[in-house]
């Protein structure tokens, strides 16, 4: 008989609902206060992109540590120590220093690291029935969070003192720690079954298909991050007066990004995982050709719009097709593809910086997203051609 829900498990969802929606905002903030930390320390874009490898190793230590409650099944105790850390990597960001300012972003990396899944975890552990559409609601919240975060910044920001801005973010973060710290349950057991046959299965990342697979993700993924770190910049660059509009193009990135993923179960009643992934492809790199070519604030933001629809479903459909093609129990071990993404993170937002340095312009480095989409372009075909030759 498996375990019963614990009895404030309604409590629990919707503490871990909220910290998830703060932390939408937290994770995206880099992008939001990246120019207003430019100005502040007198940054060119090389300096300022050392920020994003910052947060992205920080993240990965994050994910580590995860792993070490995952074997305890102590998702709780990581969701509060990684709301925790984001606090303080928040408040440390007040400090008027360089070194510290990254050190703060590298913190506040490790809460996300540790945070984002432990929360997926827990809550599909409180939703045995059904898994898909709680993580559906969860990850809308993130969406939420994200698309709110640019007028955040824009309204409480105050120049380029961002203290009213991370005190406002840090604090429903503390707070939600300490709620889940005196919450009566501390370990979830699992609810969901455990075959054990699962454990004498081949090891996935022995074959070749389970690497291609990564790539793909540490490429969309660098794509995702570049396009959040660097559009409000790439914004104030091409129209100064409209990078703090309500509507910002990075305001519609989210907002368009959050409506792909309402709308993709509808094309997924005509189209596979790989015409999906392919048609999501090509609507982004329409979107990027018009980005990078736009010549005012109001063509990127369409630029931005169909970009963020595009590649909304990407993700989630390549993590499935790694399920799907590796058996129930891929998820389990599925760590080397989540570690691949927060590479190609790190290293697409310093490659944009690196090469807008180089040439003394942002829009020669946003080029490097264009160059991320037809990469994934080739990777999807040589998978589809695979897929094909199976059958």
């Amino acid at each position: 008989m498996p375990p019963s829900l614990p009895t404030n498990s309604v409590r629990l969802k919707v503490i871990l609902h909220g910290l998830f929606l703060v932390s939408g905002t937290v994770t995206v903030l880099i992008g939001q206060i990246l120019p207003l930390l430019a100005r502040h320390y007198s940054l060119n874009d090389l300096q300022l992109s050392f920020y994003f490898p910052a947060q992205f190793a920080g993240s990965l230590a994050g994910t580590f540590l995860t792993s070490r409650y995952a074997r305890q099944n102590r998702f709780l105790q990581a969701s509060m120590v990684g709301a925790a850390l984001m606090a303080s990597g928040l408040l440390m960001m007040n400090v008027d220093s360089f070194a510290v300012s990254l050190t703060a972003f590298f913190l506040n990396g490790i809460g996300i690291g540790l945070t984002l899944p432990a929360i997926n975890m827990t809550v599909l552990e409180l939703s045995p029935q059904k898994t898909a559409s709680a993580l559906s609601l969860l990850n809308f919240c993130w969406g939420v969070g994200a698309i709110i975060c640019k007028p955040f910044v824009d309204l409480t920001s105050l120049g380029t003192n961002i203290w009213p801005t991370t005190f406002l973010l840090a604090v429903p973060m503390l707070t939600a720690a300490a709620m889940l710290y005196f919450q009566p349950t501390r370990v979830i057991m699992s609810v969901a079954a455990d075959t054990a046959g699962n454990d004498g299965e081949a090891p996935i990342w022995t074959l070749p298909l389970a690497w291609v697979i990564a790539l793909f993700n540490f490429i969309h993924v660098g794509f995702e991050s570049g396009m959040g770190g660097w559009l409000t910049t790439y914004t104030e660059r091409i129209d100064q007066t409209r990078a703090g509009h309500w509507l910002s193009p990075t305001l519609l990135y989210f907002l368009f990004f959050v409506i792909g993923r309402g709308f993709a179960p509808l094309l997924f009643r005509f189209l596979n995982e790989n015409k999906m992934l392919i048609l999501g492809l090509m609507v982004v790199l329409g979107g990027m050709m018009v980005t990078v070519t736009a010549l005012s604030a109001s063509t990127l933001g369409i630029g931005a719009a169909i970009a963020g629809f595009g590649t909304s479903w990407i993700f989630p459909t390549n993590v499935a097709r790694f399920s799907k093609m590796f058996g129930p129990s891929a998820s389990r071990r599925a760590t080397p593809l989540f570690i691949c993404g927060t590479l190609g993170a790190a290293a697409s937002t310093w490659l944009i910086g690196f090469v807008s340095d180089r040439t003394g312009d942002l829009r020669s480095g946003m080029y490097v997203l264009v160059g991320c989409i037809l990469l994934l372009i080739i990777v999807q075909a040589a998978l589809s051609a695979r897929r094909m030759a199976d059958v």
